[in-house]
This record gives C-alpha cells, structure tokens and sequence, in this order.
C-alpha cells in the first residue's frame, strides 16, 4: 500500500492506496474553512498551524497500515510554501522511521489523477483544469505526458468566485456560496462582458470579468438578496461562457474523442451541465471525478503514486523541498 499526504492549501489529508488493485482503503481530510471564514480567505500561518496539528492527528489511525506500506507519497508543489513543508516534512519522517521511499507529486497531476481514483488509467484526454489558483487546458497522453494548451493570462477561474463572493459578503471559499446564489438568480439581469470574447487568443482572464463585478456592486449600493442572487447567477454565467467560447476554439482545432474537467471549482454543477453540452454536440466522451475528490485530497495524490511507483519515480531524500509556483 501507499501513504499518501495533501497540505498544499487548506485541506490536511491523508489516504491508504493498495498499489494491486487502486482500492482507496482509508481517506480522511481535515478542512479548515470554518477557520479561515472570518478572514475571507487563506491565511496561509494560520493554515501551516492547523496542519501541524490535524496531519498528526489523522495519521493516529493509519498506523495499523504501516507494516503494508511500500512508499510514502507527498504533495510537495505547487502550493503555500508553508503549508507544503508540513506535508513534506512528515513524509520525510515516516520515511526514515519506516525505511520507505518518497515519491514526490505535483499537486497539479494529483488533479488528474483524481478521474482515476478506484479505477484504470485512462489516457489520452484533454483536460481542463479549474481550482482557486489554476485554469489550464492539458493535453494528457500519458504518464507525466502533459502539454498546456491554454492558461489564464492572470486570475484562475476558481478565484474570480472567491473574490466575488468577498465583494459581497458572503463568505469563504467561494465557489460553492456562489453556486447556490445562482440558484435563484437571474444570469440575465446583468450583461457581463465575456472576456477576451473577439481575442483569437486560446487563453483566458478574470481580471477585467471582476471588475465588472465590482463596479456593478457598487452601483447597487445597497444591495437586497436578489440583487445578490442575479450578480451571482450573471457572474456564473459569464465566467463560464468565457470557458466555453474558448474551448470551442480548442475542439474546432482538434478531434476529441475524450474531455475531462478537474480541480475544486469543477465541482460546479453549471459549469459541468455545459461542458456536457459542448461535448454532446462534438460526440465527446465527458469524464468527471467524483464531488467528494474534487478539491484538494490525498486520495488523488495515492492514484497517482501508483503509476509513479510502477514507473520507478521516487524522490531522493535530500532533494524533496516545497514549491509555491511549478508549472504542469
């Protein structure tokens, strides 16, 4: 089996993989939104803290594993600097104390990863990739195989729904208080721009979408939970078109036989319902992970350390160091 750890962010998780037959035997995650809510956002300190004390708290109950263990796994890029070292610095303990390999994993693959949890390896697809600090396109023929076919020019899909969320007062983490405003909203009450919509750029951009947003609020002035509602329905709207204009560029350029969406924001259930759209009309086959491995887990990062340990990929000891920024 596998030991699998996740701290890149604000989630202390921790997963038992059995190598031979991908089944998940133990997944745990600690979230620390309710900690974090008060302040509208991450603060990283607070959330290396809560790591330390959460990560050990959850490897309390693992222990009958470890005599099955063959090879740590840690998230160790990209992310929060300080909360990545919590991770890898208990990877690095478990390993000198249990004489076991590290594999070191990019939190990015452990994204892609997740489509696979419980389950085969599936290559090729193109996958989009949407979380609070990533929105790429990749094109994933194979094991560490992976070509960006678009990026975001600056803000991620996934954070334009925190901000929102922050400008008008609703909480963190944002994509999902944002999803159920929607709900009841009127995405057409606001005439948000579609970003870069007349651009032949394949890239994307939130930034100028949330400034729409904010002079929009502050326009309201006083705003009633309706008019809450129909910025959020709008903003939805808009922030997804803009997805799918691009991706209809990408399927008009290629043939696409399968189309994958990953990352915490594609938990979104508008955003899934016309990503399903696009790819019936192209005769896409679509795959998602489940709702529960969408955000950060460990459970993602074991899928892939079974791949990466039949390829032999493990990490030198001295070697292993966190990373804030590391492209795909």
């Amino acid at each position: 089996m596998i030991l699998s750890i996740e701290s890149s962010c604000d989630d202390s998780s921790i997963a038992i993989t059995e190598i031979k037959t991908k089944k998940l035997m133990y997944h745990k995650k600690i979230s620390q939104e309710l900690e974090h809510s008060q302040y509208g956002g991450v603060v990283p300190e607070l959330a290396a803290r809560l790591h330390a004390t959460a990560l050990p708290k959850i490897l309390e109950d693992v222990k009958k594993f470890f005599p099955h263990l063959k090879a740590i796994a840690v998230t160790n890029q990209p992310g929060l600097s300080v909360t990545l070292v919590e991770g890898v610095a208990m990877a690095q303990a478990l390993s000198i104390s249990l004489n076991l390999p590290i594999i070191a994993v990019n939190h990015l693959h452990g994204h892609i990863y997740s489509l696979f949890i419980e389950k085969e390896t599936h290559f090729p697809q193109t996958i989009l990739l949407v979380s609070g600090g990533h929105t790429q396109v990749i094109e994933a023929n194979g094991f560490e195989d992976f070509k960006i076919l678009a990026s975001t020019m600056d803000d991620s899909f996934g954070e334009s729904f925190d901000k929102v969320s922050k400008m008008l007062g609703l909480g963190y983490p944002g994509g999902p208080v944002v999803e159920k405003y929607s709900q009841t909203g009127d995405m057409d009450r606001f005439k948000f721009t579609i970003p870069l919509l007349h651009s032949p750029k394949i890239a994307f951009s939130y930034s100028g979408l949330k400034n729409q947003v904010r002079l929009q609020i502050e326009a309201l002035g006083d705003l009633s939970e309706d008019d809450k509602s129909d910025v959020c329905a709008s903003f939805q709207k808009t922030a997804s078109a803009h997805l799918i204009q691009k991706l209809k560029k990408i399927f008009k350029t290629k043939q696409i036989k399968d189309f994958a969406i990953v990352g915490g924001a594609s938990a979104n259930l508008y955003l899934r319902g016309e990503i399903e759209k696009l790819c019936n009309v192209h005769g896409t086959k679509l795959h998602l992970a489940e709702l529960k491995f969408c955000s950060d887990n460990a459970a993602m990062i074991g899928r892939y350390a079974i791949d990466a340990y039949h390829q032999g990929k493990f990490s030198k000891f001295d070697e292993i160091t966190s990373s804030p920024k590391v492209t795909i």
